[in-house]
């Protein structure tokens, strides 16, 4: 670690402020593809639980739904620190719902997508019978999506945009964008995304 890697640890250990419990990535296919890509989102999360997060999401952005299924084997095989799920966009809920793996990692699946399916899903059981539409709050939104926990930190590569991910999930997380590119993320980047998290003062839409 070079010496202005380690200034920025003292700053963020130093720091009153409680470390991001769940850290967020989003990534695209594109990023996926570039060599190396792989072992850099290996390290990225053992970043993320080194600097006190309890729970990693993974989302990755797909153009080509072809492309789907080579790049869960790849993420399959990720070197990962601690458990990981890898869902793709054709599991149900209750499927995803099994799972209480520490990094979740979702491929394939917007987020006007994921909102569209969760709500075709409420009025498929409202229709049927199984559901009292007057009733449908945001829990039941929530357990339809593909993956529905709040993170407290939401971080972006190469541009200042969400990709079409995370519409519902981000609403009060606090995000940053870095114009680093995914195959040129260093430590530092990391570093810095927890720096400027810990000097916010989070609202929570207030």
């Amino acid at each position: 670690m070079g010496l202005y890697d380690r200034y920025l640890a003292l700053r963020v250990r130093a720091s009153d402020a409680e470390p991001p419990e769940h850290v967020a990535l989003v990534i695209t296919e594109r990023d996926l593809l570039e060599p190396g890509a792989y072992e850099t989102l290996s390290t990225f999360l053992e970043w993320a639980f080194a600097y006190g997060a309890e729970r990693v999401t993974v989302y990755v952005s797909v153009l080509d739904p072809e492309a789907i299924e080579a790049l869960r084997r790849g993420l399959d095989a990720v070197d990962a620190p601690r458990a990981m799920a890898v869902h793709g966009p054709d599991e149900s809920a209750d499927e995803r719902a099994t799972s209480n793996a520490p990094i979740q990692v979702s491929v394939g699946l917007g987020g006007k997508h994921e909102f569209t399916q969760a709500v075709r899903s409420l009025a498929e059981a409202a229709a049927a019978g199984d559901l009292d539409p007057t009733t449908i709050d945001e829990g039941d939104i929530e357990a339809e999506l593909v993956l529905s926990e709040e993170p407290d930190l939401v971080i972006k590569t190469g541009a200042e945009r969400l990709s079409d991910f995370m519409i519902w999930q981000s609403v009060y997380s606090e995000l940053y964008f870095t114009d680093v590119n995914w195959r040129d993320l260093r430590k530092r980047d990391y570093l810095r995304a927890l720096r400027e998290y810990a000097d916010r003062s989070r609202r929570f839409g207030r």
